[in-house]
């Protein structure tokens, strides 16, 4: 059985107060938790089902639960045999160094969590190691984001700095979409530099638009058509870094 406090301290870290105090963040699921642990982290605690213990064998401090104890201390809709706490990593790297070697990704203020979880699983899927956020951008410890990784954050290291200053820092080739881009599929792109995905709404901010040197432009077909504004963040990552691999 779960105590009465470690309940408690499960459902607080829903908050990044919680969460930063603590150091702490929830995996939950048989496909999350089996990531970081193959990928070498460490729990300090888990709670999972009778079924998920007969087949894992871990030395830490854990509960060992039912579906109903499962559900009090789950912080998604449909819990899935196993909860674990991991310590939030503590990372810290140069984007100007990282783009000089190797293509990074960037996030201007990228609010909705579920966005920000699927842009790190597009990363790891492109072989893009860092990603480099703004500290405007959604956490990518909270629940929601956490879990739409899918277990990518094992392999996609998430940095929150002063994006505009780390990018004047920059020599690399920094592109960002815009409207006024050049067409992605007729540009000559590099294998190192940064790409910078903006706002759901807004998009890039201008100081951080100021920064960009190649701009990039997602074309409608026909090029002509009336079609949406604009594409959903995770989305236009996908299309972006699809096209830079295809070139490499």
């Amino acid at each position: 059985m779960i105590s009465k406090n470690r309940l408690k301290l499960i459902h607080s870290l829903e908050r990044k107060k919680a969460r930063s105090e603590s150091g702490l963040f929830v995996a939950e699921g048989p496909k999350l938790v089996g990531e970081l642990l193959a990928a070498g982290w460490s729990p300090q605690y888990m709670a999972g089902t009778e079924e998920w213990w007969l087949t894992h064998q871990i030395a830490v401090e854990r509960d060992v639960v039912n579906e109903e104890e499962l559900q009090r201390a789950s912080l998604q809709k449909t819990p899935q045999q196993v909860l674990a706490l991991f310590p939030i990593p503590q990372v810290s790297l140069s984007l100007s160094e990282v783009a000089d070697t190797e293509l990074c990704l960037a996030l201007d203020s990228v609010q909705d969590p579920g966005n920000l979880g699927t842009i790190v699983r597009l990363a790891d899927w492109f072989g893009i190691h860092h990603l480099f956020c703004s500290l405007t951008t959604a956490d990518i410890y909270a629940p929601k984001a956490i879990q739409a990784t899918m277990g990518a954050i094992s392999r996609v290291q998430v940095h929150y700095i002063d994006l505009t200053d780390a990018l004047r820092q920059c020599k690399a080739p920094i592109y960002g979409t815009h409207l006024n881009g050049e067409n992605i599929y007729e540009k000559q792109l590099t294998h190192t530099g940064v790409i910078v995905m903006g706002n759901e709404g807004k998009g890039i901010s201008p100081e951080v638009e100021d920064l960009v040197n190649e701009r990039l432009f997602i074309p409608p077909y026909p090029a002509d058509r009336t079609t949406v504004e604009s594409l959903n963040v995770a989305i236009a990552t996908a299309i972006v870094c699809a096209e830079f691999r295809r070139l490499k």
